[in-house]
């Protein structure tokens, strides 16, 4: 799977909407638990205020089995250019080769590393990235380790413990028993918080948050509820619901996507202003 990412994954080539003309993004090795990690940092474009100061760290999908930065070229390229922010794509450990908890510890400590360098930081990902965001907020702050602006939970990975509704969709009961096998092999340690973040005992204290969710998305359910589950803690919100789609929700509908992908820009600009 992961060699062959490169020649297969395709998503998100319709929604290259700008930073095309981005230069190539440079390569930086971040200390971790366990050793260095790779990152590719997009810098904004010339002349972007404060760019040397804001960062986004962002964590690719792949369902924890995919190591492939890369298939998210696509959105850091936006983001660098909409809201004019460093984004900082990780390239975490996946399985088989590691297992829970080494791509959540991963993803924190760069994030951690980021923040020491740069004044503003906000993190975000999409599906199992999108879980690995919400786990290292949920790090950050009980460690105490760093204080993240803002989260982007783009159709989240959320809650490892539950089967998935076995109805049509992306998401199946199938792919979640692979997972499962693969990266959480250990049954006690899927409910835990970092691992299924919408099961954490409180939410609060955490950093605002953009919770995207798709319509018939099987993986719904755990962002629907873990938006709600913020509010009731007192975290600010901002819920986007696409209609009609499942989990690629970009780019089942590029045109409502250039709405979705200009919002959690402006939100990630205003955060990290």
């Amino acid at each position: 799977m992961h060699a062959l990412a490169r020649f297969t994954v395709r998503y998100g080539a319709e929604l290259r909407f700008a930073g095309q003309d981005l230069p190539r993004p440079r390569r930086e090795r971040v200390p971790t638990r366990y050793g260095a990690v790779p990152v590719d940092v997009y810098s904004p474009p010339a002349g972007s205020p404060g760019a040397g100061e804001r960062a986004h760290v962002h964590f690719h999908g792949g369902a924890w089995l995919m190591r492939y930065p890369r298939m998210d070229d696509w959105w850091c390229r936006y983001l660098a250019a909409t809201a004019g922010v460093e984004v900082w794509n990780v390239d975490f450990r996946t399985g088989p080769y590691v297992a829970y908890p080494v791509a959540q510890h991963e993803c924190h400590d760069v994030a951690s590393v980021v923040a020491r360098r740069r004044a503003a930081v906000s993190v975000g990902g999409f599906s199992s990235g999108g879980g690995l965001a919400a786990s290292v907020c949920l790090q950050a702050r009980d460690a105490g380790s760093f204080t993240p602006r803002l989260q982007v939970l783009g159709v989240p990975a959320l809650d490892l413990a539950t089967d998935v509704p076995a109805a049509p969709g992306m998401i199946s009961p199938s792919l979640r028993a692979l997972v499962r096998r693969v990266y959480f092999p250990d049954p006690a340690t899927r409910a835990h918080p970092y691992a299924s973040p919408v099961l954490a005992p409180d939410l609060a204290g955490l950093p605002p948050a953009v919770v995207l969710t798709a319509e018939r998305d099987t993986l719904r359910r755990d962002g629907d509820a873990y938006a709600r589950r913020l509010a009731e803690a007192g975290v600010e919100v901002v819920h986007d619901v696409t209609p009609g789609v499942d989990h690629y929700f970009l780019t089942e509908d590029p045109t409502r996507a250039r709405t979705t992908m200009a919002m959690v820009a402006g939100e990630v600009a205003r955060r990290l202003a």
